[in-house]
């Protein structure tokens, strides 16, 4: 199955955009076209369980990412991920050596040694009680609450509120033996990605995800730490044109690709 997607632009280098767990490819609204306008080909995609894309059989997320670049005659992309998203691209980084460009990760989860706080767990926990009970919405609200940082507007937090309800509705009804598997990366693996990285926090985060950017940008052998002394846990949907210009600076920075690659 290839992944729902929107493909924009003609230009020499492809950004794939990747959206976070509480999110589809509606989160890059603000992103998608601008940096299609400013000579990047991008992609924006739902992973299986998110939007238009079903859970329709065992997975592993970076795995249906190369699938679809290959799909879309793509060899190698910059990948840029919001926090679930950034796991994602690490784990494809890892799993499919020089296909990826260049990584550009906000605010994101990755495969690094970390116990949650009791605050995290006490989120988590609550959710699962909230899904239990078959209340779908009080669930979706207490998400909302949590990942939408103080920069976040009404028509943000209603566009999570409304990405967030369609992720519960796809994987409540997933059966158990069609979810995501482990990718088997490692914090170790991490070492091993040379290629440059911005790797971006938000002052308004949860405390968990900052102390992941901490260590993923101490793994990374070419990784900028950028600090947003604004930003909750979605830069993209909190102040769109500021990310937007975040990510067009660390692009205009990365050498030229090959004529031949895309």
């Amino acid at each position: 199955m290839t992944l729902s997607h929107d493909l924009a632009g003609t230009g020499p280098r492809t950004v794939v955009l990747l959206h976070s767990g509480v999110c589809d490819r509606r989160m890059w609204d603000g992103q998608f076209q601008a940096l299609a306008d400013a000579g990047y080909r991008v992609v924006r995609c739902d992973l299986r369980g998110f939007g238009e894309t079903p859970v329709d059989a065992p997975h592993v997320h970076a795995d249906d990412v190369r699938d679809l670049l290959d799909a879309l005659g793509v060899d190698r992309a910059v990948l840029v991920g919001s926090s679930f998203g950034g796991e994602v691209a690490l784990d494809f980084a890892v799993r499919h050596p020089g296909r990826t460009a260049a990584l550009a990760l906000l605010c994101a989860a990755a495969p690094v040694e970390h116990e949650a706080s009791a605050g995290l767990r006490a989120f988590f926990e609550q959710e699962d009680a909230l899904l239990e009970a078959g209340d779908v919405e009080a669930a979706t609200a207490l998400n909302v609450d949590l990942w939408c940082g103080p920069e976040a507007g009404p028509e943000a937090r209603a566009l999570v509120h409304a990405m967030q309800r369609r992720a519960f509705e796809l994987q409540l009804a997933a059966p158990d033996e069609h979810g995501a598997q482990p990718s088997g990366v490692t914090q170790d693996d991490l070492k091993g990605v040379t290629v440059p990285a911005v790797v971006v926090t938000g002052a308004h985060d949860v405390p968990d995800f900052r102390v992941l950017g901490e260590k993923t940008a101490a793994l990374l052998p070419d990784a900028r730490r950028v600090d947003l002394d604004w930003a909750g846990h979605l830069p993209p949907l909190e102040r769109p044109e500021e990310t937007l210009a975040l990510l067009t600076g660390f692009l205009s920075g990365l050498s030229a690709p090959a004529a031949a690659a895309r």
